[in-house]
């Protein structure tokens, strides 16, 4: 049998140290509130991550094997799912809109609270009946979790796929609906658009990697309860 070169021979060590745990945050607004989460939970990023000048992506923290990554929203899932990450923190609409089984999402932060809605123009929701749809055409940067909705009451959906700027869609003629994530609904109306169907109401979760959690369920498992007792101490403060 022929011998495994060195280089690879340390690489498959039994000896070899475990790998850092990586912490993926998502970009934006949502980051702004989970931080305090964070940082309750004992991760303090280094200072770089604070610099609104820095171009890294990565972080270091101050705790030993633990690092940070932030990347976009919807990136929080994939990361997780397939292993990049350990732990993340994602909105339940990215996790539902994937619907990856490697991940566990064992905690509700209570944070990014909005809704995922449907809108259409004033002009057409002051005389449209949702009861009465067979078919309808939407933009949506959720084209699963959309099409699920539809088909559930027995409406066909065709999905037309968004990253930004829905509300231009009914006004462009590309749809005459759309499904978008709605806050104060300033947006919407400030487009001439209404609600009239909420999908289903939003918050960031704490997500883990399921394979992760099994390898690793002292370092895993201790975050997941580190994170709780933040949660906790949030609630009663």
């Amino acid at each position: 049998m022929a011998s495994v070169p060195p280089a690879q021979s340390e690489l498959i060590s039994a000896d070899q140290p475990q790998s850092d745990l990586v912490l993926a945050l998502p970009k934006g607004r949502i980051l702004q509130e989970a931080m305090p989460l964070v940082r309750a939970a004992g991760i303090e990023p280094e200072a770089a991550f604070d610099d609104p000048g820095s171009r890294k992506l990565q972080f270091d923290t101050n705790i030993p094997g633990l690092r940070i990554i932030r990347v976009r929203a919807f990136d929080v899932a994939t990361f997780v799912a397939f292993g990049a990450a350990h732990l993340g923190i994602a909105g339940n609409d990215v996790l539902m809109e994937f619907d990856y089984p490697e991940i566990y999402a064992p905690l509700d932060l209570k944070i990014g609270h909005c809704r995922l809605s449907l809108a259409e123009p004033e002009d057409l929701a002051r005389e449209d009946d949702p009861q009465s749809w067979s078919h309808v055409r939407v933009a949506t940067k959720y084209p699963n979790l959309t099409g699920r909705y539809f088909a559930a009451r027995g409406v066909q959906a065709e999905c037309v796929k968004l990253n930004g700027a829905m509300e231009l869609a009914p006004a462009l003629g590309l749809c005459p609906r759309i499904v978008d994530l709605v806050s104060t609904g300033s947006t919407l109306r400030a487009n001439g658009l209404r609600e009239v169907a909420v999908l289903t109401q939003i918050t960031s979760r704490l997500i883990v990697n399921r394979a992760a959690f099994k390898t690793y369920p002292d370092q895993v498992g201790g975050w997941v309860e580190r994170f709780q007792n933040a949660l906790g101490a949030a609630d009663a403060a």
